[in-house]
């Protein structure tokens, strides 16, 4: 059983998919850097504001001796903008590298074609004709 557990981890399509694990969890963090500190700061000019920081306060919080908003019900649209913005990173950047090892692949060649010959009912039929003769 430690055999072919051993046989199976070690299979190269198993030891892919952890190295495209480790890479596409660090890749993760280039993404969420990039977007945390280029991408929302530009879209925060838009707003005027920290682009994280963007919420639409359903009930707002009463502020407690040092300053801090005490029962605040809002909906954080700014942190899942940013969220949407490094997938769509990701995913973009994925479809590029997909695209490209596709592109590197040699393109398998079709099999030629079988030599075109009698039918089967012709040579059926030129055994009938010899038989009779």
């Amino acid at each position: 059983m430690l055999k072919e557990f051993k046989d199976f981890a070690m299979k190269g399509n198993l030891v892919d998919i952890a190295v495209a694990f480790v890479m596409g969890a660090a890749f993760n963090k280039v993404v969420t850097s990039f977007t945390a500190g280029i991408v929302s700061p530009l879209i925060g000019l838009l707003f005027n504001s920290n682009f994280n920081d963007l919420k639409y306060v359903i009930t707002p919080g009463v502020a407690d001796d040092s300053g801090a908003i005490a029962g605040e019900v809002a909906v954080l649209y700014g942190s899942f903008l940013t969220s949407l913005i490094d997938f769509i990173i990701v995913a973009f950047v994925m479809f590029m590298i997909i695209k490209g090892i596709n592109k590197t692949k040699k393109k398998e060649v079709p099999a030629p074609a079988a030599p075109a010959g009698p039918s089967d009912n012709d040579l059926l039929k030129e055994i009938r004709d010899a038989l009779k003769k």
